[in-house]
């Protein structure tokens, strides 16, 4: 006796789906309404891809994105377009503080401009003021 089984797809992920979450599962897992999420990815604060059915699919690292967002609304009197300026801030702060770490920089950033004052050019300076 052999025993058939009917073809079934698996539910296993493609390839192009694995790590990859649809919007209504990321909103949920960070807490956002969909149609907020959906204007996060209009502003350009918060990247997505887009299937051939138009769905949106966020990664899971993008999920602590989101919370930095979160945060700095809550904290900050900002609306959502200031946000992405903020943190393109923040992201370029923290690259130039990497950059310098990274030298080991122990000399000023800019060298002095001319020779150092002298006390009679601080007197002269002073009766100008």
């Amino acid at each position: 006796m052999t025993v058939q089984y009917l073809p079934v797809r698996s539910r296993r992920a493609r390839a192009s789906e694995r790590g990859r979450m649809r919007q209504e599962e990321f909103a949920r897992r960070v807490g956002l309404h969909p149609d907020l999420l959906r204007r996060f990815v209009a502003l350009g604060l918060v990247p997505a891809v887009r299937d051939a059915d138009g769905r949106l699919w966020f990664t899971t690292s993008q999920v602590a994105a989101v919370a930095r967002l979160q945060r700095l609304r809550a904290a900050l009197p900002l609306n959502y377009a200031a946000l992405g300026l903020v943190v393109d801030l923040l992201d370029r702060i923290t690259e130039l503080e990497t950059e310098l770490r990274i030298r080991g920089r122990t000399e000023p950033l800019r060298p002095p401009a001319g020779p150092e004052p002298t006390d009679s050019d601080q007197t002269r300076s002073a009766q100008w003021t």
